[in-house]
């Protein structure tokens, strides 16, 4: 049984990106920052994870064993630009850092990075907003670091999984969540060792940076 890691699953996308892999039977660990259970199944295990405690972190590392997929899909859309910075942008490097640095991804396992087009720089200078400016940063943030992961034997991506309908998303968003994950999950079944690196949509296609 295939093993995944979802970080950020209390609802929305996290959780839509927990119930794909479900479905596909896949063994899922799954992380919420406040400790709660949003979905009983016998292949998942839950874990308390507030994503700027390295304690919790730490805790977290010495549960799991190793697991063939990451995803890092916490984040914040509204909140002072320090919180935005520390979550969007530095939390998920750093989470995704340790866990390779402690093996927790088998050798040839895929990562993804929740991003967003709204930190697409597209050639731009100057602000794109303060939420724009925290997915930036961790796009810059992430291909600094794809070299390093690349050794470590991961197959990396950041993808863009479209507006969707959440929280977050609002209302009016024209994608499901199911849609979405389905696509995430779909895109990440799909990687080669050349896709490595990459901004990628959750249909598949290119991202520009």
């Amino acid at each position: 049984m295939q093993r995944v890691l979802v970080i950020g699953a209390s609802r929305g996308l996290g959780l839509g990106l927990v119930d794909v892999h479900l479905d596909d039977d896949w063994h899922t660990h799954a992380t919420t920052r406040d400790d709660t259970v949003p979905r009983r199944h016998r292949n998942v295990t839950w874990h308390g994870l507030d994503v700027r405690d390295r304690v919790q972190l730490r805790s977290l590392i010495a549960d799991i064993r190793p697991v063939d997929r990451i995803i890092h899909s916490a984040g914040l859309l509204r909140a002072p630009r320090r919180d935005l910075m520390e979550v969007n942008a530095e939390a998920p490097i750093r989470i995704v850092s340790a866990l390779l640095d402690s093996d927790r991804l088998v050798a040839g396992g895929t990562v993804a990075i929740m991003t967003s087009q709204m930190g697409a720089r597209r050639g731009r200078t100057g602000s794109l907003g303060d939420y724009g400016d925290s997915k930036a940063i961790l796009n810059d943030e992430f291909r600094r670091m794809a070299p390093r992961w690349a050794d470590a034997g991961a197959v990396a991506v950041v993808i863009h999984p479209g507006w969707v309908r959440t929280e977050m998303g609002g209302p009016e968003a024209p994608l499901s969540i199911e849609a979405s994950a389905t696509g995430v999950k779909r895109v990440l079944d799909g990687l080669t060792d050349s896709d490595h690196g990459t901004f990628l949509r959750w249909d598949g296609r290119a991202h520009p940076w």
